[in-house]
């Protein structure tokens, strides 16, 4: 634990000093890149001095540091809105859509995967196993956005099922909760299929079906869990991963969480918002794989042996 609490930190560290060099690596002067090239110039040096940008480049990464831990992310160039007022707002939103993508992807992915292995134990069922392999394959090859045109094109725009865009009611997860859970459900579904293949061809396997159980308690007593060790911490993973790669998938839905807010922040110069937007991300990906490692090491303590 303390070891994965310190890589932890070190992580956190590496992301702060990334977030703080963001906007002193723009080429240019950032305050009159987000108030444009018309902004008087004594505009441009009050917001600089509010910002503290005239200070020096140690004395701005002190002060950054103090206002994260302190939780002051800055100021929007544009509106003058806390940005972790942003946050706190958007970030639920986002939130909802990598939890609900991230069920989604187990409940079809896990099902799917044991019974493609079943179906096509010991060389059996070979048009199968190439359908899955092929159809599995192609799906975590395509991106969420992709997805997301497609979903929309298809849904929303030709058969008027559902709402194309924005947050109204139940029905208006579906589109993005799909666009983002038909990859990782794919590839849970691959990582259970070879899980599981393994597991059947174990000793306890061929035990439990000389003592005549039935197949469906061997599978879903037996198999599955020694099966799901691995997909459960993918699963944590996905976790991560969907909450900051709904960026593409909130634009395209015009989904009002933390992503739809960075794309506007960067596309409207407003550096603040999409530093500390980034941020959080960052945060929140590293929390999620800390959290995985321990549970992890909860679940299978081989895992610590092999790596000290």
């Amino acid at each position: 634990m303390l070891r994965r609490l310190l890589r932890f930190a070190a992580g956190l560290a590496a992301l702060m000093v990334a977030t703080f060099a963001m906007i002193h690596l723009i080429p240019g002067d950032p305050v009159r890149a987000a108030l444009g090239p018309q902004a008087p110039p004594d505009l441009i040096a009050a917001r600089r001095a509010a910002l503290g940008l005239d200070d020096s480049l140690v004395q701005q990464f002190l002060d950054y540091v103090g206002g994260v831990f302190a939780g002051d992310f800055g100021t929007s160039f544009l509106s003058g809105e806390p940005v972790g007022q942003i946050v706190i707002d958007r970030l639920p939103n986002t939130l909802s859509l990598a939890v609900l993508a991230t069920l989604v992807s187990l409940l079809v992915g896990v099902p799917l995967g044991l019974w493609a292995a079943i179906r096509t134990e010991n060389g059996r069922n070979r048009g199968t196993e190439v359908g899955f392999t092929t159809g599995t394959g192609a799906a975590v090859a395509v991106p969420e956005f992709l997805y997301s045109i497609a979903l929309v094109v298809t849904f929303a725009v030709v058969l008027g099922w559902l709402p194309p865009a924005g947050k109204a009611g139940a029905l208006s997860y579906v589109l993005p909760v799909a666009a983002l859970s038909i990859g990782p459900a794919a590839l849970i579904a691959r990582l259970v299929r070879a899980e599981t293949a393994r597991e059947l061809g174990k000793d306890y396997v061929r035990l439990a079906r000389a003592k005549r159980l039935p197949a469906a308690r061997v599978h879903l007593r037996h198999v599955l869990p020694n099966a799901l060790t691995a997909t459960l911490t993918t699963g944590g993973l996905l976790l991560g991963g969907l909450i900051a790669g709904s960026v593409l998938v909130e634009s395209v839905f015009a989904w009002p969480g933390l992503g739809m807010r960075m794309t506007e922040a960067i596309t409207q110069k407003d550096f603040p918002v999409a530093q500390g937007v980034i941020l959080v991300y960052g945060a929140i990906v590293l929390v999620v794989n800390t959290a995985v490692d321990l549970a992890l090491a909860v679940l299978d303590p081989k895992s610590t042996i092999k790596e000290s």
